[in-house]
């Protein structure tokens, strides 16, 4: 699915020699990627929106086609580690929000918070499992209802010498029910994977406040971190 909308970019007439070649590399290493595997973690209809908007403007493409680069060396090559440094893992956080944010209007409320501690012990330390993010921001794109004047997706990222944690919040539409997706397939095995390396060391929530769907992860890297090295 990747590698033929690739494909489909590469034919269109605005697209430049040296963005065509990196679509080739693009392409080159998907056919790396273990499809049946990492597209089930990333979701092809998203790649599908992200490269058939992108195809509108020629600087823009060419962003979005580094953006997307990051993001798949950071699957085929750093995810296949048991654990990623948080930052490595916010890093990728960022990048594949900015290939999402291709398909929203600029003027859309769209807001990245960061507040990362750099000095914390846990910044450069593998403590962290890779692609956790990916649940969040594909839920809030899929269920915005990004034609409510008043929508917004807010994301956060926090980091202490204690704690990491990931917050998403969005506007839903009243008739957009999100019932199976606070308790879906997505959501139990995002939690069964945290419980088995983090064990109680962790946080998961994901709620419907009136119109608003809040996704919540906190992760006690402090307790988790010196459980890990006296065992």
């Amino acid at each position: 699915m990747i590698t033929y909308l690739i494909n489909s970019l590469k034919s269109e007439k605005k697209i430049s020699q040296e963005q065509t070649q990196r679509l080739d590399n693009l392409s080159t290493k998907v056919d790396e990627l273990k499809l049946e595997s990492y597209e089930a973690k990333l979701n092809p209809h998203l790649f599908k929106n992200i490269l058939n908007s992108i195809q509108s403007n020629a600087y823009q493409t060419y962003y979005t086609i580094d953006k997307l680069a990051n993001v798949l060396d950071y699957i085929l090559y750093e995810s296949k580690d048991n654990f990623v440094t948080i930052k490595d893992e916010i890093d990728f956080t960022k990048n594949f929000i900015e290939i999402n944010k291709v398909k929203v209007s600029p003027l859309f409320d769209f807001q990245v918070k960061t507040k990362i501690d750099e000095t914390s012990p846990y910044y450069q330390e593998k403590i962290i499992l890779p692609l956790l993010s990916i649940d969040f921001i594909e839920n809030a794109f899929k269920h915005t209802d990004f034609q409510q004047a008043n929508s917004f997706i807010k994301i956060m990222l926090e980091l202490n010498n204690k704690s990491f944690q990931i917050q998403v919040i969005n506007k839903i539409s009243p008739k957009n029910s999100l019932k199976k997706e606070t308790g879906g397939h997505g959501s139990q095995s995002l939690k069964h994977r945290l419980k088995m390396v983090y064990g109680d060391n962790f946080s998961l929530s994901k709620t419907v406040e009136q119109d608003m769907f809040i996704a919540n992860l906190k992760i006690n890297l402090h307790e988790f971190y010196t459980k890990m090295h006296t065992n």
